[in-house]
């Protein structure tokens, strides 16, 4: 068997839950896909800053180089609201994808038949939606210079700087293009051309790659009229691919289209994934629910598990090349929501309600009963 090294990081408020059921799922997986986890466990985030005094350690960045992936629950929480914008929970994470070069965030929205209904949208509008956001995590706002909050006798002044070379911009728009060309062969480029030279960089510089795809259809969109878009007609999209800061409100926005934030997956890739699904070249990756740390409901067992879970689908995919276990795993998550299973952030009249741990067993159940079947 093939050793898979994965570094988990549960992190803060329910990812300890969560992340759970998604290494039982790997680990139910491996002797059906020949290979053998081995799993390590370290601190980021709020538990991190309890434990060492800061959220994330020089030891858990050379833990997480020396892995084949890295699983994270969630980070943050009011408990460390007070700190410093640079030693909050949050940091350890930005932290993270900076130290370890995660420049492409892949965030898949897809609704299942069973949940269309669970939408505040018209089920009408979210049936069939199946698009994904590929968002730049290294640059923009969050990580320029200068930024920062000044106190002064005339008052009070803040400033972040978004700065975007072209060479970040043309690596995460090329990214794009691989995939749509894998897909329904359409990119939208996400920008606010009207108002700021970084997106006049931004749609230029995506103009000159799209030449190199003449088989990809690429369109431009305004940020705004994106959103409005985004919850109008989701259907319109296929890849959507934006800077740091639009691709973290517009993917969170998406996820009203799938019922529940709980519901989606995230991975952070360091280079370009495979031309297709399936190459058996290992990407590195940092896999992760989209959802926060939701400390009201943290040791309750009622939180979702289905982000982590497929998560744990995007390392099969992306890292291992398991493009069949991927795909059970994400017709198991069908399957059990078919059946009328539900956690209870999606349970209605009609549903059963069952907490996390039976969730995940019974998608551990469907996912290795389709491999069997082939």
């Amino acid at each position: 068997m093939s050793e898979v090294r994965v570094l988990l990081l549960p992190g803060d408020g329910i990812g300890p839950e969560v992340l759970a059921e998604a290494r039982a799922l790997l680990e139910a997986l491996g002797p059906a896909t020949g290979l053998r986890f081995s799993f390590s466990d370290d601190l980021i985030g709020g538990a991190a800053i309890d434990a060492y005094g800061t959220p994330l350690r020089e030891e858990t960045i050379e833990a997480a180089r020396q892995s084949d992936a890295v699983l994270l629950g969630a980070v943050g929480g009011p408990k460390w609201d007070y700190l410093p914008k640079a030693t909050r929970p949050e940091a350890g994470l930005l932290g993270l994808r900076k130290e370890l070069g995660l420049f492409a965030n892949l965030r898949p929205v897809k609704v299942f038949d069973a949940l269309a209904d669970a939408s505040p949208l018209k089920p009408e509008i979210v049936r069939g939606v199946d698009l994904l956001v590929v968002r730049e995590l290294t640059g923009g706002l969050y990580f320029g210079q200068p930024s920062e909050l000044v106190r002064g006798p005339e008052g009070r002044r803040a400033v972040d700087t978004l700065p975007y070379t072209e060479a970040e911009i043309a690596r995460i728009v090329d990214l794009a293009f691989r995939l749509a060309r894998e897909r329904r062969r359409k990119v939208t480029s996400v920008d606010k051309a009207n108002v700021l030279n970084t997106s006049q960089l931004w749609r230029e510089v995506a103009t000159e790659v799209a030449s190199r795809y003449p088989e990809v259809t690429l369109e431009h969109a305004l940020v705004d009229s994106c959103a409005m878009r985004l919850v109008s007609r989701p259907r319109d999209f296929d890849v959507l691919v934006m800077e740091n800061l639009f691709g973290d409100i517009l993917s969170d926005e998406a996820a009203v289209l799938a019922g529940s934030l709980g519901m989606l997956p995230s991975a952070s890739l360091h280079g370009a994934p495979p031309s297709r699904p399936g190459s058996p070249a290992r990407l590195f990756g940092l896999y992760e629910p989209v959802h926060g740390s939701a400390p009201d409901i943290a040791g309750r067992g009622i939180a979702n598990p289905i982000g982590a879970i497929l998560s744990a689908a995007m390392l099969l995919r992306w890292t291992l090349g398991q493009e069949a276990a991927a795909t059970a795993v994400e017709a198991a998550v069908a399957d059990v929501l078919d059946a009328g299973i539900r956690t209870a952030d999606l349970a209605g009249s009609g549903t059963q309600p069952v907490g996390t741990a039976e969730f995940g067993r019974l998608v551990r159940e469907r996912a290795l009963a389709r491999l069997s079947a082939g």
